[in-house]
This record gives C-alpha cells, sequence and structure tokens, in this order.
C-alpha cells in the first residue's frame, strides 16, 4: 500500500481533477437512476446503428511514407523497415470486395447506416463515396487519414479537420459528426469553435447521447461502443466464428430491449469491410440483421438521425444545470 506521504503526493482517491492538466473534465455521474424516456422512430424503444469505418487506403504504411505499416491484421505477425505487401493487400480487400459485398447486404435488407469515413480512403475509392450518397447514408468525419490524433498539436490537428472536411465536400458529402481514430485533448474543442458538427462520437461511456458543455457552449456528444464490433474476430478477445458476433448483438438488443426501467437506448455496431467483409462475417452480420428487423420495438437509424431524434426530446441547454445529466 503506498504511504499517506506519497497518496498525497501523488493525488490518489482525489474526488477532483487536477487543475492545470489539458482536457474535458471528466463526467462521472452521468444520468444516474433516472435517465430520459427516449424514444425512436416508429416508437421503438432501441435505436441499433450500424457504423462502417472505411479507412482503407488511409491507413499507415511505408507506401504512403509513414515509416511503419499499420496493425489490425489478419494474423499477429509484422514486417518491419520495409512494406508489408501482405498486410496492404488485407486492407485493399476491404476496398475491393468487402464494402461492396456490405453495400449489397444493406441494400437486400433496406437499411440506413453510418460511415466513419476516412477522407484519403475515399479520395482514393470514390466510387463508394458516390454510393452512400445513392443510399442516402450518412458519413460521419473520420479524419483526413486513418491517424491517431492525440500525436499532433494542436494547431495541426486543427489543419487536418479543415483538409478532411475540404475533401469530404469536394466528394459532395456533408459530414455532421466526427469521430477519430484516438481523439486529443483538443479534439473536442476544436470542432465545437469549428462550428459546423452536430455532435462527435469520440466517447464509450454512455447508450444514450448526453449534453456537454465546451468552452461555454453546449455540444452533443453520441456515444460509440467497441462492445459489438468487428475488430474482435482479429484482436484475441472476443470472436471466433460469425455466431460469436451473432450472439452478442442478439443479447444486446434483448437487453436494452428489457433493461429493467422504461428508457429507450441506442446500440452501436462496429464494422470494417476488410474484416466484416469476408464471406462468412457477412454472412453473420445478415443473420443478426434479419433477426432484430423482426424484433418489436427495434429499429435501425444513422446516427445523425439519431441525434435529432434526442435533440426533439432533450432540447439543447443554455446551461450546464438544465441538463438532465449532472
Amino acid at each position: 500500500m503506498p504511504s499517506q506521504e506519497q497518496v498525497a503526493k501523488n493525488h490518489w482517491y482525489r474526488n477532483d481533477d487536477i487543475p492545470g492538466v489539458a482536457g474535458p473534465d471528466r463526467e462521472i455521474r452521468g444520468y444516474g437512476p433516472n435517465p430520459p424516456k427516449i424514444r425512436w422512430e416508429n416508437d421503438a424503444k432501441v435505436a441499433i446503428n450500424i457504423v462502417i469505418n472505411y479507412e482503407e487506403g488511409s491507413e499507415m504504411t511505408f507506401a504512403m511514407g509513414d515509416g511503419v505499416n499499420d496493425g489490425m491484421y489478419e494474423l499477429p505477425f509484422n514486417v518491419d523497415e520495409q512494406r508489408d505487401l501482405a498486410k496492404e493487400s488485407m486492407y485493399e480487400y476491404g476496398s475491393r470486395a468487402g464494402i461492396w459485398r456490405l453495400f449489397r447486404t444493406f441494400d437486400r435488407y433496406d437499411i440506413p447506416i453510418t460511415v466513419f469515413g476516412a477522407a484519403v480512403a475515399l479520395e482514393r475509392n470514390p466510387e463508394v463515396a458516390k454510393k452512400i450518397i445513392e443510399r442516402g447514408d450518412e458519413l460521419v468525419g473520420h479524419g483526413y487519414r486513418w491517424i491517431d490524433h492525440y500525436h499532433y498539436t494542436r494547431e495541426e490537428e486543427r489543419d487536418l479537420i479543415e483538409m478532411a472536411m475540404d475533401s469530404f465536400d469536394k466528394l459532395g458529402l456533408k459530414p455532421e459528426g466526427w469521430y477519430c481514430r484516438e481523439m486529443s485533448t483538443n479534439t473536442r474543442e476544436l470542432l465545437v469553435a469549428d462550428g459546423r458538427f452536430l455532435y462527435d462520437s469520440d466517447y464509450y461511456g454512455e447508450d444514450l447521447p448526453y449534453w456537454t458543455f465546451i468552452d461555454g457552449k453546449s455540444h452533443l456528444v453520441v456515444p460509440y461502443s467497441l462492445v459489438v464490433n468487428d475488430c474482435r474476430y482479429i484482436m484475441g478477445t472476443g470472436f471466433a466464428a460469425p455466431s460469436d458476433f451473432v450472439e452478442i448483438a442478439k443479447r444486446t438488443v434483448q437487453q436494452l430491449l428489457d433493461d429493467g426501467d422504461d428508457c429507450g437506448r441506442m446500440m452501436s455496431i462496429g464494422l470494417h469491410p476488410r474484416i466484416t467483409g469476408n464471406p462468412a462475417r457477412t454472412h453473420g452480420l445478415a443473420e443478426f440483421i434479419a433477426w432484430a428487423k423482426e424484433q418489436e420495438g427495434v429499429v435501425f437509424m444513422r446516427r445523425n438521425d439519431i441525434a435529432k431524434k434526442f435533440i426533439e426530446q432533450v432540447p439543447r441547454p443554455e446551461t450546464p444545470e438544465d441538463r438532465p445529466n449532472r
């Protein structure tokens, strides 16, 4: 056990965050035992948002001068100090084959989705941008490239956001939301100052949107999740087979439909074309979608529509004290 002197020195067990540390205040309490009783489209209790993380062609590679090859590969194997052509080809599976298999699935079941799109990935494969527009899906800004924003200064990150938004505009896309690979302590302040964003999703701590305040301005957070997420197929912490994905996705819906109160909630499903775009995994996704569409009280929605439906029921607060969450 640490000594009392160590506890005092290191601020162990403090009730308050340390003044002067960069970034937003932590918001531990949330809605507590009384979350707002939200209902979604068609008076549904559970809103499912399927997210395609479209990053292929924007990831870090020696081919793009990064001096490193990105991770999230099917096998735990790295090629150092040179291009990894095998890993590059896995990413290209997503842009060449996987994304189109997923779009065919969503077309078959007639459901809307959200795309977390990296600008460079869409620039290099503009047919994907055209398909997003054609289907009426939502694009969320996922950075100029699929890179960690905490590596950059505030000014550099501001430039990266601007470069991404300029690129999306040229492709005919108008993001209302933002979700970067790993946010920095400046990201949310930059988004609020920018003024073009209805919400961001760089948060994992809720099952409902919530209002926060940044520099005295109210800002909506629409949370994301890494639980029903296909990264678990390749990262050793979850899915060995499509049936594993189907099981956890179904159980998530079942719990949210009967969560011990009368409150509606949202569910995020995170997918990547290079991962779930493979045939067996798409088959599992389709099985879940078909099942979910038969459940009473469940609806598939885009993330921006979830945000707007929430705002109808929990309007933008003028002060922090006006929020249902404290």
